[in-house]
């Protein structure tokens, strides 16, 4: 999703993108925290990345190709 606006970089909701949508934060500059239209998640730019830098082991070999599936087999 294109970011709208120069400034600030607006970061993805880690709590609906664990539901496969794609929702973009938005900044609250008084209360220094990040915060979602969605649903209710806020939280400072660390907390936001943290929560995302785990989202991220979901789609770690998405440009692995895998051609031996012997690995996968269930006639153990």
């Amino acid at each position: 999703m294109a970011q709208a606006t120069k400034g600030r970089l607006n970061y993805r909701c880690p709590s609906c993108f664990k539901r496969d949508i794609d929702m973009d934060m938005f900044y609250d500059p008084i209360k220094k925290e990040y915060y979602c239209l969605r649903c209710q998640f806020h939280g400072t730019e660390e907390e936001v990345l943290k929560e995302n830098e785990v989202i991220r082991l979901k789609y770690k070999d998405m440009y692995r190709r895998f051609t031996d599936f012997e690995d996968f087999s269930n006639d153990k």
